[in-house]
């Protein structure tokens, strides 16, 4: 059977009486090795043909499915058809004709990418696959469809009647005499169906992560490496339906991706007064970068993010109850900020039920109770709930904590929860220095449906640079060998907006400013506010969740663990920085603390 993208039982209820038909006659009559589309937006305009078809040796096929009976069409042209719905006259374009409209656009943009194209030959220069477009008449039968005459507003060869669907072989003979002929074709490889999915779909598109998917991409970005998530992401987020859903996912598996995918397609199908979407993480700087990508996005008018924090603080405010004492030190005042929401939810004086749907990123960084909370705060009549995790990131100790429970955090995801295993971030270079470090975390512990699973990150293969581990005598003469460093790195083409310093401590990142300063190179410390400005961003390394860069340091990493440091803490906390590197990975050691030795 074809594989149906999304599962045909999570979109059967928006389809037509028709469409359900075509859906399971083409899973049927189509082999192991081909892959559909319904209803799924695609290529530069996002139009949403009914089918893609994608067959790696047949090629790309954009069709549309008419549900009309004969009598239903008075009038039919190359261009529009006249109908009669329940007496009423309607004029709506030549259903072909769309489905050439959007194969066209979608081979526009396929053309734009070489790696896709025929190199040798007369043919050099010309798509490497056949892409062509057809018709499906799920009520009309060959024999109406001649005696109608239509064969003069479509053309015959591009159409498939009613009475050619049930049979799987007619149906399949049909659909691939729907492709041009094209010289010169070869077999579509893997690679090569990871960059037409790239190209067509690009909300699926997991690199550049801070890049709005229509920001227009340039020749030279379609020729290098390209990220799009994996069939089985995909496959998950188009199925995704209303619910409690927890997904667990190694860094760099494009969980924050998939989170951004189900805010735009919530906001997108949210009818007129609907409630607002609310994206939920623990840091500042992640809220920033999601809040721009909302932006990026269009929707930011009806999907809110906010740190957890801020948010329990506008919640308190809006609502007109006290905020915590402001002398109180920040453990305790964060403490007291959560416990006054609870209590005000509890009473009633804050409404519970207050958006459409909750999405919670870096859900690790949550303690229970803040789950059971947020919980709450979901609208009982769509109950839409996301959260994410990988505990392997987790920074605080409580939300690790075996015990944990989703059931009893009020989360109903029995049934629901996905695991996502394989690294799309990073090189396997990179890869393999964070598991010099991490690799005691770095371990298989599959819960059930009602625990935190730990999953241990399987590489998606992509090579890169090997890590540069530099050995100094101080740490400064560490910040002077990352600023030459990140010097070349710019002078092969990175801009400064693409690269950051990730440190362990305040004063490390201090003294890294006051030597980008001295050196006269863009920088700045990273805030709750993103900033697209082309500048080199010094972050903590407690701090940079949710965030990738193409170029990251790390100074003093010989300086972890400190005396008094927890060193699985420490060792979660160098993960989650070294994972933040998209290309490039410099570390650089002055100490001999036990990571600068285990880093050989």
């Amino acid at each position: 059977m074809a594989t149906l993208i999304p599962f045909l039982g999570s979109c059967a209820a928006r389809m037509s009486a028709g469409e359900r038909r075509v859906a399971q006659r083409l899973e049927q009559a189509l082999g192991a090795d081909t892959l559909l589309w319904y209803d799924v937006p695609a290529g530069p305009k996002q139009s949403r043909p009914d089918f893609i078809v994608l067959h790696p040796e047949r090629g790309l096929l954009i069709l549309e499915t008419r549900d009309y009976p004969a009598q239903a069409i008075a009038q039919a042209t190359r261009q529009a058809w006249d109908l009669l719905v329940d007496g009423k006259p309607k004029v709506v374009i030549n259903p072909l004709a769309q489905a050439r409209f959007c194969a066209l656009q979608v081979a526009g943009v396929l053309e734009r990418d070489p790696y896709l194209l025929q190199t040798v030959g007369v043919h050099a220069g010309k798509l490497g696959f056949a892409c062509g477009h057809g018709l499906i008449l799920s009520a009309i039968t060959r024999a109406q469809f001649e005696t109608a005459g239509l064969a003069h507003a479509v053309e015959p060869d591009l159409v498939i009647c009613q009475d050619e669907i049930e049979d799987a072989q007619t149906l399949a003979q049909r659909l691939w005499r729907m492709l041009p002929a094209a010289p010169g074709s070869r077999s579509l490889h893997s690679l090569q169906l990871e960059r037409l999915r790239w190209g067509m779909f690009p909300q699926m598109r997991l690199y550049p992560q801070g890049a709005p998917v229509d920001s227009g991409d340039t020749e030279a970005a379609l020729s290098g490496y390209l990220r799009v998530m994996d069939l089985a992401q995909e496959q998950f987020v188009r199925s995704m339906g209303e619910g409690h859903r927890v997904i667990h996912g190694v860094a760099g598996s494009g969980k924050t991706m998939l989170l951004c995918q189900r805010a735009e397609h919530l906001a997108q199908t949210s009818g007129p007064g609907a409630l607002p979407i609310l994206i939920l993480c623990y840091s500042e700087p992640l809220a920033g970068m999601l809040t721009a990508l909302m932006q990026a996005k269009g929707v930011a008018a009806l999907v809110q993010v906010r740190p957890f924090f801020q948010w329990c603080s506008e919640q308190l405010l809006a609502f007109n109850q006290k905020l915590p004492a402001p002398n109180l030190p920040l453990a305790a005042r964060r403490e007291d900020l959560v416990q006054r929401v609870i209590r005000a939810v509890d009473a009633g004086a804050i409404p519970a039920g207050q958006y459409q749907a909750i999405l919670v990123d870096e859900g690790h960084d949550f303690a229970p109770e803040w789950v059971k909370l947020i919980t709450r705060m979901v609208d009982p009549a769509t109950n839409s709930l996301l959260l994410l995790y990988d505990d392997t990131q987790s920074i605080y100790e409580r939300s690790r904590s075996r015990l944990f429970s989703f059931r009893r955090a009020g989360v109903q995801a029995q049934g629901r929860t996905t695991l996502l295993r394989i690294n799309h971030r990073n090189t396997r270079q990179t890869l393999e220095t964070a598991s010099l470090i991490a690799a005691p975390l770095l371990r298989d512990d599959v819960q059930d449906d009602d625990g935190i699973s730990l999953l241990a990150p399987v590489s998606g293969g992509r090579d890169g640079p090997e890590t540069v581990i530099i050995r100094q005598q101080t740490f400064r003469e560490e910040v002077f060998k990352v600023v030459e460093q990140l010097g070349a790195a710019h002078h092969d083409g990175h801009d400064w907006g693409d690269m950051a310093i990730i440190c362990r401590h305040t004063w490390m990142r201090d003294e890294c400013a006051n030597v980008l300063k001295l050196r006269n190179l863009p920088h700045e410390v990273r805030s709750a506010t993103a900033s697209a400005a082309d500048t080199i961003k010094l972050l903590l390394m407690s701090a940079c969740n949710g965030l990738e860069f193409a170029v990251v340091a790390l100074p003093g990493v010989g300086h972890m663990p400190g005396e008094d440091d927890n060193e699985e803490e420490e060792a979660r906390l160098f993960y989650i920085a070294a994972t933040r590197a998209t290309e490039r990975l410099v570390i650089t050691v002055s100490r001999t603390g036990a990571f600068g030795r285990r880093l050989g």
